[in-house]
């Protein structure tokens, strides 16, 4: 059905429709592109076969050189002029372009409407585009317009809503990088091997009194295992780690009153957003921020301070920081250093269980005998930072003095290398497949470990084919090739209208 349509619209692509050209008006959609609000500048955008037919209607240049001698608009051209309505009175001053197919971003003809970016005057003259006839555009309608054009491919087009929604500059590169077809490379360059070892099989099809000569066993492998499961791996790999640089981490910053917390996070948004005092309990709920640490989004939430109490109101913040912590990727655990542990800090601990945590050891400022790397007089007992050291172990641990700034860095730094792991990503990330395209690889995977195993077991080479099939099928479902309509119009529709 989508090739039907895509053959329907590049046939149309070259026709410059006529105002009596009812069928191409109405296929012809158009939308507010700018996010509501207030701004210098709005765009309107309008794509489909009569997109010029509707600008001609409502815009008037204020020079007729910006035409050709025809009155048709020269494409990719800005123009100044006027909007009216179809009263004739003047909606705004306005710049607008005509872009002539196939040259567009959905291969259709395109026109774009600059205004004024009062969100009035917007809908007054995206009012007037759809009385003349064009309909209002679908969510995402326009970047599936150009998937379904063949301009990009359906993992260019989740690149594009990645893009809208990157809440940090490693989702931006992370996004552009899809944008650019890097993913679709990497699968396509599976699939070409697949399509390899399919025509191999086939042709000891059509030859089967020389299949054992064609297909050799470990030579098949070789390339099945080198060119087909470690790539899909790799992907498998990078998957992982794009959520995190997508979606980030939730990390709550936990601890008994009065230990820096809200300080803490004063000091990683670099603003003071949480009311700090010496009164234990003033933080009754949570406060949760978005910061971006080496590109990675982190959902800091900072908590009501645990500990035993008799307010009806403490105990409600109490029990939502049990909550919080209980739905955390990361849990911030500060103490007080110049105090050292006591019960309740021992007994918070204990419940975090296997979560992961980092430990802050606040206020060291507050330390006698120490100097700022730990280091004590050898003369003198124990510090009372080794023992709070030697008390957590091998759990990552961070000194720090909130209120003057001490060891925020190096706790971003550790807050960095604890989300992605042990081991430094292998290469910088320039692609990585979503949740949708890691369940199609693991499908893809699962095929290519069966046609291994039936290269292993030695069964028919009409078999062979089948299971490389399934393994094409599969990558095809990812760039779109394949894909039900029903999954096109979810992914489609978590796109703004405009785009």
């Amino acid at each position: 059905m989508r090739e039907r349509e895509r053959e329907k619209r590049s046939n149309r692509l070259t026709v410059l429709p006529t105002p009596d050209d009812t069928r191409d008006i109405i296929d012809t959609i158009a939308a507010i592109a700018t996010a509501p609000g207030v701004g210098g500048i709005g765009v309107i955008r309008i794509s489909g076969a009569a997109a010029a037919v509707v600008l001609r209607r409502l815009f008037i240049p204020h020079r007729q050189e910006s035409l050709h001698p025809d009155g048709s608009f020269r494409s990719h051209k800005l123009c100044y002029g006027t909007v009216r309505d179809r009263h004739g009175a003047v909606l705004d001053e306005v710049m607008a372009v005509f872009m002539r197919a196939p040259h567009t971003y959905t291969r259709e003809d395109v026109a774009e409407i600059q205004c004024h970016g009062s969100y009035l005057v917007l809908q007054a003259i995206l009012a007037e585009i759809l009385a003349v006839g064009a309909r209002a555009a679908e969510p995402g309608e326009f970047t599936k317009r150009a998937f379904l054009a063949g301009r990009i491919d359906l993992t260019q087009a989740e690149a594009v809503i990645d893009l809208l929604q990157a809440q940090s500059m490693g989702g931006v590169e992370l996004a552009v990088g899809q944008l650019r077809g890097e993913l679709y490379e990497r699968i396509a360059a599976i699939r070409d091997a697949l399509v390899e070892l399919l025509a191999i099989v086939e042709l000891a099809l059509d030859f089967p009194d020389d299949e054992t000569d064609i297909l050799v066993a470990d030579h098949l492998l070789g390339q099945v295992q080198e060119q087909v499961v470690e790539p899909l791996q790799l992907l498998l790999a990078l998957a992982d780690q794009g959520r995190v640089i997508r979606e980030g981490v939730k990390a709550v910053i936990a601890g008994r009153p009065n230990v820096g917390k809200s300080s803490l996070l004063n000091q990683l948004l670099q603003e003071e957003r949480a009311l700090v005092t010496e009164i234990p309990g003033t933080t009754r709920d949570t406060i949760e921020e978005l910061i971006s640490v080496h590109g990675i989004p982190v959902h800091l939430v900072d908590t009501a301070g645990i500990r035993d109490h008799e307010d009806a109101v403490e105990e409600l913040g109490i029990e939502r920081a049990r909550q919080k912590m209980r739905e955390a990727d990361f849990v911030l655990f500060v103490v007080d250093a110049s105090q050292g542990l006591s019960a309740i800090d021992r007994s918070l601990y204990a419940s975090l269980d296997d979560r992961k945590r980092i430990v802050v050891l606040n206020k060291i400022d507050k330390i006698d005998k120490i100097d700022k790397i730990g280091v004590t007089d050898k003369s003198t007992d124990e510090s009372p930072l080794q023992e709070l050291s030697n008390f957590f172990g091998a759990v990552p641990q961070v000194q720090t003095a909130a209120k003057t700034g001490v060891g925020i860095a190096q706790l971003r730094d550790t807050l960095y290398q604890t989300i992605i792991g042990e081991e430094e990503m292998s290469e910088r990330i320039s692609c990585a497949p979503n949740l949708r395209h890691k369940m199609i690889l693991e499908k893809t995977l699962a095929a290519c470990f069966q046609v291994k195993e039936t290269l292993v077991t030695g069964v028919p080479a009409d078999l062979l084919a089948v299971d490389l099939r399934v393994a094409l099928d599969h990558l095809a479902d990812i760039v779109g090739l394949t894909t039900p309509d029903d999954v096109l119009d979810v992914l489609f529709s978590r796109f703004c209208l405009g785009k």
